[in-house]
């Protein structure tokens, strides 16, 4: 503060230096100026002026600052209390103009605030869209060559396995029409897809090899179709459809699984510090295991996406559920006469198929429910409201794809100690599980159509033809096992909260639309004396202005071949000794494929319709057995691929032969191997 005076009196005298300085400037051009005649007044002299000087003003110290003194008011004569009131009014506007939340564009002008006394519906976003697409694959070239003998055998040509088991896709097309329908995520495709389903369950239904709608089967294959199945709106009372027989229980899978031999997964880990300890003397055996392959898809879906006790559809509904399952298989296996003696043979011991769908309906059930009293109900007095503009989309759609190739050429002979050889034993899994936790309301309306689609294509391909010989006719009273093979397609739907009849559509929920739109946020009195509603204390609202469509699709694929060919050669320790224990295991394989889609659609039993109601379900089971006599081929007494391609570059048959391509080897994939036959599968 000192400082700001030390300035102040700076600046003070510097203003009256300027002026002293202005003084002498005027009287500088006052001089140069005429000066008074002779015949003007006589001017004083200014020597005759004294300079004394006196003030009554007391010199203070300069203290920069303002002062105010307002002047008398009093209070008694001004209005009080109406000034008091407009300044309440002046804060309850402004609370008023901040809930309404106006728009001003360029700041606008006050004129351009309009207040009202009548409040406004204050809505909330509801929840958006939720998409997922999910493609798995996997593909495995497994081919092995075993020789355990000094003498030359030529490899074989596996090329025909590929070419049959894309035959056997061409004929299992018939079984799933569903099969080609294309991932989309739009309101257009999923129409087109619920038309196409529609039209084909129409279609069924007015066939002449078919039934009436209430069920039927239409058989339209020869003799080598284990069933042609098609059975039109299936009781969806929880009935399980095996083979297009209705059966009392689901089978147990694990009662169905063939016992994989030397490739079975150990229930317990061994022990790597126990220590290890044979006395007993080595014995003389041979098992080999050419199959036990297992491929496995297994997708679930959850879906809860939009759930409400009560649904108000303003437009159309469209509910489908659709189930394809197809296998085609061949285990037609040739075993040397010689090895017979043990009994053991493709015919005993064969494939086994199965086609297992449920349908399930049901309405939601509570842990725990309070009994409301008739005698004093309690009725929603408000509500809360979220707003989705447009359409809203539930699209889970998954993909699952195997082809595996396991066909092993085998030249085996005894040893004089226990021999193990595995040359199959593949797994291949794809596990896909999606739960969809969505928002819960108490009322949903929907201002279009809703599309509700659950679909679940199943197809399982199995060649398995063996060849088994025994070369100079030897009887070692082997063990062979050539079938013991499972295919098992396990697909369920069931929804939750679409059980119960579809009722009308009441004025009130048509009123409840309307106030929305207009933002009124005084609730009808028809809905809030709603009977579905009874013990709420407010109500929780979701309104959908466009189309809901909720769409789940499973498509799954598995494609397996296992076409061994195994030649037990004599041995000099086979012929001395006849007491070697030889085992032969070519199939034991498995398909499986488990679908199941869980769809919430509503917590309580009532749905309201304004339009039409579309609801059908359509199941198709089928099966082929074939009987294939394709025999393998050499492979032909060309050098082998790796030797071409480390001794020459050049194509060995010269010119422009196609021979000059070369296989890159057993250990790349399926798809470097055999690029184009089976591209189709996996598109």
């Amino acid at each position: 503060m000192h400082i700001e005076k030390i300035s102040e009196i700076i600046a003070h005298f510097i203003g009256l230096f300027e002026m002293t300085t202005e003084e002498m400037r005027a009287r500088t051009k006052y001089a140069e100026g005429a000066g008074p005649g002779e015949d003007g007044p006589a001017l004083p002299d200014q020597d005759a002026f004294t300079a004394a000087f006196s003030s009554n003003l007391q010199l203070r110290d300069y203290d920069p600052g303002i002062i105010y003194n307002s002047g008398s008011y009093e209070i008694e004569f001004g209005p009080a209390r109406h000034l008091g009131r407009v300044f309440e009014e002046s804060i309850e506007k402004l609370a008023a103009i901040a809930a309404r939340d106006i728009p001003l564009p360029h700041f606008g002008e006050p004129t351009d605030i309009v207040l009202s006394d009548e409040p406004e519906l204050h809505v909330f976003a509801g929840p958006g869209s939720a998409i997922s697409h999910v493609l798995q694959v996997n593909v495995l070239y497994d081919d092995d060559y075993l020789d355990m003998t000094d003498g030359i055998h030529a490899p074989r040509d596996t090329s025909f396995v590929i070419e049959r088991l894309a035959e056997f896709s061409t004929a299992a097309e018939i079984y799933t029409p569903f099969a080609t329908l294309h991932r989309t995520d739009t309101y257009d495709g999923a129409l087109k897809i619920a038309q196409d389903l529609e039209n084909y369950i129409q279609n069924a239904k007015n066939t002449e090899d078919g039934k009436d709608s209430e069920g039927g089967e239409a058989t339209s294959l020869g003799a080598d179709a284990t069933h042609d199945f098609i059975r039109i709106d299936p009781e969806v009372n929880g009935a399980v459809y095996i083979n297009g027989k209705v059966e009392a229980d689901i089978p147990v899978l694990d009662d169905s699984l063939p016992d994989r031999g030397l490739a079975k997964i150990p229930e317990e880990p061994d022990d790597s510090h126990a220590s290890v300890e044979q006395t007993d003397p080595s014995g003389n055996s041979l098992d080999v295991t050419a199959g036990a392959n297992f491929v496995v898809n297994v997708a679930s879906v959850i879906n809860t996406g939009v759930i409400a006790s009560v649904t108000a559809v303003m437009g159309n509904y469209h509910q489908i559920d659709a189930v394809s399952q197809s296998f085609v298989y061949s285990d037609n296996d040739e075993i040397a006469s010689a090895l017979r003696s043990s009994g053991y043979s493709a015919e005993e011991a064969g494939t086994v198929a199965k086609n297992i769908a449920v349908f399930q309906q049901s309405s939601f059930e509570a842990s725990s429910h309070v009994e409301t009293d008739a005698a004093d109900p309690t009725f929603p007095t408000s509500w809360r409201v979220s707003v989705i503009d447009g359409d809203v989309s539930f699209v889970q759609w998954v993909e699952q794809y195997h082809f595996v190739s396991d066909n092993d050429t085998m030249t085996v002979t005894t040893s004089g100690s226990e021999t193990t050889v595995l040359t199959g034993g593949n797994t291949s899994i794809n596990l896909s599980s999606f739960f969809g936790m969505g928002m819960q309301y108490d009322l949903v309306i929907i201002g279009g159509n809703v599309l509700d689609i659950n679909s679940i294509t199943q197809i399982s391909l199995l060649y398995d033809n063996d060849w088994v010989r025994a070369e100079d006719g030897i009887d070692p009273g082997a063990d062979i096992e050539t079938g013991n093979n499972l295919i098992w397609n396990f697909a369920s739907i069931h929804n939750v909260g679409t059980g119960s009849p579809f009722e009308a559509m009441p004025d009130y929920m048509v009123e409840a639309q309307k106030a929305i739109e207009d933002r009124d946020p005084n609730m009808p009195e028809g809905l809030s004396f709603d009977a579905n509603f009874q013990g709420y204390a407010g109500l929780n609202v979701l309104y959908i202005t466009g189309n809901l469509y909720d769409m789940t699709i499973i498509k799954q694929v598995s494609i397996l071949g296992d076409s061994d060919d195994v030649t037990l050669a004599a041995s000099a320790l086979l012929q001395n000794n006849p007491d070697a224990t030889i085992t032969i295991d070519t199939g034991s394989n498995a398909i499986i494929n488990i679908a199941e889609i869980v769809d919430y659609d509503s917590f309580g039993d009532t749905t309201y319709l304004a339009g039409q109601l579309y609801s059908d379900a359509i199941l198709i089971q089928g099966g082929l057995v074939e009987h294939d006599a394709t025999q393998p081929q050499p492979a032909g007494d060309r050098l082998a691929n790796e030797v071409i391609a480390f001794l020459d570059d050049d194509d060995p048959a010269g010119g422009d032969s196609a021979d000059g391509v070369i296989n890159a080897g057993h250990d790349l994939s399926w798809s470097s191997g055999h690029p184009d036959v089976m591209q189709a599968m996996v598109a």
